[in-house]
């Protein structure tokens, strides 16, 4: 196991990049603890693949350092590093059979034999696997050689870390539920320094101790799920944790007060006039439908979704969702949305501002 520490790195593939839009990876610096579970997560072509393939040692970055420890493992091959990888497509010897594929690892390491029949079975049991331990992996369906290409790279017991790009792909949502419960309970047994990749938030923040998410080839926030949720970092964190994500209003800012659409609504905090494009943003779980006090909300439809219902309108053409209680009666006099003063956030240029006490 290892921490892994990134100091300026940045990666562009083009041969002379002149500006930061040049760069696929914008720089960076970052420390990912020993023994900590990550999920890098962001949208396609945000970064999340070639920041994994740099740790990973298969892409040699444009500019800084990946340390392992104390090790500079900048240049090392992926050989070098000590890690387990899973695709996101199966990689499987067809030949072999299930048994052969998930100790082929271990076997390349000259463990013991009783060792390798052991974890073999432990993995075999946590992929769901033993009834097939002796069957080649050819002919297999695609999710069942996923699930050995899974089993391969958490077998090792010694390795720096496990990096996983978006590996459950190929797997029906049953048993992806399953299994990222079984990386979970690995990771705890283990301990290992897991980096999983992903677009899907929901695989995000179960699997994580800290989720790191990507926009534009920037880390704009590493944490917790309940901080990204409670405080996101930046609008991009807002918009894609949650369902549905935060709701984004242009405001005016000014002291314990904002400026929307010519209604004053009160905030939690207090705040300087921020420079730039300024928003407020409020999750819909912290919206209430009343009859008059707030902004004016035109309603559009109701979506229930069974423990709550989703209620979408806009507010002077913004779209705005609230999210309500089951139950809750939703009607015509209902013509204002109210927000939580102290769940309100100030964006600037896209940038959460602090604010003092009120």
């Amino acid at each position: 196991m290892a921490q892994i520490t990134l100091k300026n790195l940045a990666h562009s593939y083009m041969a002379q990049p002149k500006a930061e839009s040049d760069y696929a990876l914008k720089e960076m610096d970052h420390v990912w603890q020993n023994g900590g579970a990550y999920a890098l997560l962001g949208s396609s072509g945000c970064g999340k693949t070639t920041l994994l393939n740099i740790i990973s040692g298969l892409l040699r970055p444009s500019q800084g350092r990946v340390l392992f420890g104390d090790q500079d493992v900048t240049e090392a091959e992926t050989t070098a590093r000590n890690i387990a990888q899973v695709f996101q497509f199966p990689v499987v010897y067809d030949t072999m059979t299930v048994r052969e594929n998930l100790a082929f690892p271990l076997r390349n390491r000259g463990m013991d034999a009783a060792y390798i029949k052991a974890r073999v079975g432990q993995i075999a049991a946590m992929i769901g696997m033993e009834a097939t331990l002796d069957r080649k992996a050819r002919g297999l369906t695609a999710d069942a050689k996923q699930k050995i290409s899974l089993g391969r790279g958490m077998v090792r017991e010694d390795v720096n870390a496990i990096l996983f790009d978006e590996p459950l792909t190929v797997i029906d949502p049953h048993m992806k539920w399953e299994l990222r419960t079984q990386l979970k309970q690995l990771h705890r047994e283990f301990g290992h320094t897991m980096i999983y990749v992903t677009h899907d938030q929901t695989e995000a923040l179960t699997f994580a101790d800290k989720v790191v998410v990507m926009y534009d080839g920037r880390v704009v926030q590493m944490g917790t799920p309940e901080e990204l949720f409670e405080t996101p970092a930046h609008t991009f964190v807002g918009y894609f944790i949650g369902s549905p994500g935060m709701n984004l209003l242009p405001a005016t800012v000014q002291g314990n007060r904002a400026m929307v659409a010519g209604t004053e609504i009160a905030l939690g905090a207090s705040y300087a006039p921020p420079k730039g494009r300024v928003q407020i943003g409020i999750r819909p779980e912290y919206a209430t439908l009343t009859n008059g006090a707030g902004l004016p909300f035109t309603l559009r439809r109701v979506e229930d979704v069974g423990r709550h219902r989703i209620i979408r309108g806009d507010v002077a053409g913004q779209t705005v969702n609230v999210i309500a209680p089951e139950g809750m009666p939703v009607g015509a006099e209902l013509t204002h949305i109210s927000f939580a003063p102290d769940r309100i956030g100030v964006y600037a240029d896209d940038w959460r501002v602090t604010g003092g006490a009120v």
